[in-house]
């Protein structure tokens, strides 16, 4: 293996609620750093999965602190992997509808943005409905 770019296998288990965003932030921050993902990259995948863990917070399990949130790291030396699962209620992404961002800037909206930001600062999103009444979003960046 590149000493430059390090195998990385890593997991963390949460309660879905908002306090516990921080934690992923820094979970994902220090295996970044343990696996020499560039700062760069390192903002992107901490803003998708964020992003990823809001939606699931406040869509899959409706802010309710007693589902799961599994995060699922796997960093190589060509791509960084980030599987998220939760067991909350299921939804089609391809249903969520390109956001209007003129209209959300002018009508001073916030959220809404949070599917076509991963889309943005990862390379792949695809979204699973897994056995078990298991949802996960996979979140792929290649590496340069």
């Amino acid at each position: 293996m590149n000493k430059n770019n390090p195998k990385i296998n890593k997991e963390l288990i949460v309660k879905s609620t908002t306090e516990n965003l921080a934690s992923i932030r820094t979970f994902i921050k220090q295996a970044a750093a343990d696996a020499k993902v560039t700062d760069e990259n390192t903002g992107k995948l901490i803003l998708a999965v964020d992003e990823a863990c809001t939606n699931i917070i406040k869509h899959a399990y409706k802010f309710s602190s007693e589902g799961r949130i599994i995060i699922k790291i796997n960093f190589d030396k060509s791509k960084m992997s980030i599987k998220i699962i939760d067991e909350g209620g299921h939804f089609n992404p391809e249903l969520i509808p390109a956001p209007n961002i003129k209209k959300l800037q002018h009508e001073k909206k916030g959220g809404g943005l949070g599917m076509f930001l991963m889309k943005k600062l990862m390379d792949e999103v695809k979204y699973t409905n897994l056995a078990n009444n298991k949802n996960q979003v996979l979140l792929v960046k290649y590496r340069n």
